[in-house]
């Protein structure tokens, strides 16, 4: 039998596993240089949008608060 493995739940804490081809085409440098670096690194799981994408919130040391909006294939729950 070959469980699916259950999307984490709202509120929990996930990792960002990789991310998408071409997520960060087009966006600024500094941009890149946060999203990037939130790989492997724990987040917060907020919602899943209308079309089931996860929206992960992570806050850089500086204090900028990034919103990112990922497939859940693309996460999974923290341990």
């Amino acid at each position: 039998m070959n469980a699916q493995p259950k999307k984490p739940k709202l509120g929990e804490m996930v990792v960002l596993t990789r991310l998408p081809t071409g997520f960060l085409d087009d966006l600024p440098k500094e941009d890149q240089l946060a999203i990037s670096s939130a790989v492997g690194k724990t987040l917060i799981l907020n919602k899943y949008d209308e079309d089931g994408r996860a929206e992960l919130e992570f806050k850089e040391e500086n204090g900028t608060v990034h919103f990112l909006y990922v497939s859940p294939a693309f996460v999974r729950r923290a341990e």
